[in-house]
């Protein structure tokens, strides 16, 4: 396969300690599901995509089985999303027993910005502009 022939997609996936739980999680963020292996029943991965940005979740048995890799401890990574309004969105996930790590604050470079957590302890900003 040439370079120009290769797809020009590029997503990061991210370890977890349930893939249906984190999905469900990022599908209240805007997130659509669009693959789950296997189709039926428990998923191991997950593929979601908002608008043209893409986010995998996997298993957290993942890089030991087919890498032989030990995970560390999370957080494991920090995603930052754009939301319409973040006090709102905030309040939302709140209400659905979502952690709130830091509450919706304008900060000095012009954006309003809250931290809550992913069901395994990893930090989601929600920002839009202030």
């Amino acid at each position: 396969m040439a370079a120009s022939d290769a797809p020009t997609r590029c997503f990061p996936v991210v370890y977890v300690d349930g893939a249906e739980v984190s999905a469900t999680f990022y599908e209240r963020l805007g997130f659509v599901r669009h693959f789950q292996l296997p189709e039926e029943g428990e998923p191991g991965y997950v593929g979601l995509r908002r608008g043209d940005y893409e986010l995998g979740v996997v298993d957290h048995g993942w890089p030991k089985d087919m890498l032989g890799l030990e995970l560390g401890t999370p957080p494991r990574f920090e995603l930052f999303l754009y939301v319409d309004d973040v006090d709102t969105r905030v309040e939302e996930l709140r209400g659905a027993g979502v952690p709130v790590l830091r509450e919706p604050a304008d900060m000095p470079w012009g954006e309003r910005v809250g931290y809550v957590a992913d069901p395994d302890g990893n930090p989601v900003a929600l920002a839009a502009a202030a």
